[in-house]
């Protein structure tokens, strides 16, 4: 079986443009139902953040009606969400991929981060690994440049949790920066679907999903990859 590598923010806030500190995490979903999928399919999956900080789902992503089932779910593998390994000290050779859930966490940490930019650096180029990113998780991207600066993710297909998808949140006018409109001003070939509709790109050795309604798809398209 493979080895897979989930990256989860250890953010519990995101700085708005006014300066205010909004609450946020992980996102539920996101995370849960790739990981289910990786498990139950016997994939060993090792959990890393920044800091080896203990990561939070974002409370928003617990208030619809799935909520009962990721609450259970999620305090099933507490003991795991509880010991996280340190990004710091990851080794990119031993995993076969890397896979970033979203919520608006890794725009706060993952975003700057240096060891993900370190191990997206030694994954995306290798055809025999995947990197794989669900909704805000290719903020996590942005920080991904080569030896001589250039943007890893330059000319390559993906797509995230959209501009228009976060007017329609409520959240774009307060949001210091929209993931969109940055991954298109580095030069990635940005793909999307109907808001909030499940939407997969694969474009080689790359997986994104665009939104939570992608989780289940998303998952899928790790599994095909392994």
């Amino acid at each position: 079986m493979s080895s897979v590598l989930v990256v989860l923010s250890g953010a519990r806030v995101w700085s708005l443009k006014d300066g205010t500190q909004r609450p946020t995490g992980f996102w539920a979903e996101e995370f849960v139902t790739p990981y289910r999928l990786l498990t139950e399919a016997g994939h060993d999956v090792t959990i890393a953040t920044p800091g080896a900080r203990v990561p939070v789902p974002d409370q928003v992503s617990l208030a619809d009606d799935a909520a009962p089932e990721l609450r259970a779910y999620l305090e099933s593998v507490k003991d795991v969400l509880e010991s996280p390994v340190r990004l710091e000290d990851v080794d990119p050779a031993a995993y076969d991929g890397v896979f970033i859930p979203g919520g608006h966490g890794p725009m706060q940490d993952l975003a700057v981060n240096p060891d993900v930019a370190r191990i997206l650096a030694a994954m995306l180029p290798d055809s025999g690994k995947f990197v794989a990113a669900l909704c805000h998780g290719p903020a996590a991207f942005l920080a991904a440049g080569d030896a001589e600066g250039n943007w890893l993710f330059k000319g390559r297909k993906l797509t995230s949790f959209t501009d228009e998808e976060e007017k329609q949140a409520g959240l774009a006018d307060i949001a210091p920066w929209l993931l969109e409109e940055r991954l298109r001003i580095g030069g990635s070939v940005f793909e999307s679907g109907p808001a909030w509709g499940s939407y997969v790109v694969v474009d080689g050795n790359l997986i994104t999903a665009q939104n939570p309604a992608s989780a289940e798809a998303a998952g899928k398209a790790i599994l095909a990859r392994l």
